[in-house]
């Protein structure tokens, strides 16, 4: 009997890199580009590799980089989520042994920028550190699990934002404020109802130019969390994302769940006491840590059959 067992294992290739130029045909000097990194994880009847040193099943993780730069070269990669699926599908129906996969994309935003009082036709500004961001997992029976992302998205506001009526216990020391800086960076995710998308296949035709919900709704999540972060006198960090939240779900059925993960980056009103300053409300220190971190999930109510 065998000391051990192996109990789940997966593996692939990480970090491969590519920039794709889109030209108009009409005029190639009309252009647009997408960057991407992607990391493909291969789940399947790998374990002989593991427990008897036996490779004969293992596709080279050179092969999944490959894999990887030939379909961004022949295949449309705008949106993201289409060219996740593209992915996915490819190594499912091209390995018999591929039970299923794991594909991450994470894109740089580039924008572009105005010369003359108009957008450049091949020029961009890149947004970072702020990605989109897409995971999509497919098993071989054609279930699958598709969200998308927004990261590194840094706001900051510097009025707006109150925090008050908390427990207070005898290890508090944070005084109640009705004006504070408010600042995150923000990371919220929407994970797609897949009975709503429809089969796998469904998401090309979902992510057509006439039909992209994709791109609209990151661009309207996007839309949703700046103005809500900008507009609302938010009384806390966590009422704030709630709302943010239930506005996405709101514009799209197609999005099954919506989370947050928001650190909240103190600035600190710096004591000038000791310089006879004793008023201050104006000069702050950006304190990098420790920092809140509040993070919430927030799916529609169950509603009933009838």
């Amino acid at each position: 009997m065998a000391y051990s067992k192996l109990i789940t294992s997966k593996y692939g290739k990480d970090n491969v890199k590519f920039l794709k130029v889109k030209k108009d045909p009409q005029n190639p000097k009309i252009q647009n580009v997408i960057e991407a990194t992607v990391l493909v994880l291969l789940e399947g009847d790998f374990d002989k590799s593991y427990t008897e040193a036996n490779n004969s099943s293992i596709i080279p993780t050179d092969t999944v980089k490959n894999t990887i730069l030939i379909l961004a070269k022949t295949t449309n990669v705008w949106p993201i989520e289409r060219f996740a699926t593209k992915i996915a599908t490819h190594f499912i129906e091209k390995y018999s042994h591929v039970s299923g996969i794991t594909v991450q994309i994470n894109q740089e935003l580039w924008s572009k920028y105005n010369v003359n009082g108009e957008k450049h036709d091949h020029s961009f500004i890149h947004q970072g550190p702020e990605k989109k961001f897409t995971e999509l997992y497919l098993k071989r029976s054609g279930d699958y699990k598709l969200s998308s992302s927004i990261k590194n998205l840094t706001v900051l506001k510097s009025t707006g934002s109150q925090f008050h009526g908390y427990n207070v216990c005898d290890f508090t020391t944070l005084k109640p404020t009705t004006d504070r800086i408010l600042s995150t960076d923000v990371d919220a995710k929407w994970e797609f109802d897949s009975k709503k998308l429809g089969s796998i296949s469904n998401i090309f035709k979902l992510s057509d130019k006439e039909t992209n919900i994709f791109d609209l709704i990151y661009n309207k999540a996007r839309e949703i969390t700046l103005n809500i972060f900008a507009i609302e006198n938010s009384p806390s960090v966590q009422a704030t994302m709630y709302n943010m939240a239930t506005e996405i779900l709101k514009f799209s059925s197609y999005v099954d769940n919506v989370s947050y993960s928001l650190p909240n980056k103190h600035y600190i009103l710096f004591d000038l006491k000791w310089k006879g300053i004793n008023e201050n409300d104006d000069l702050f220190y950006p304190s990098p840590h420790p920092n809140g971190l509040i993070k919430c999930t927030v799916a529609r109510e169950i509603k009933s059959k009838i």
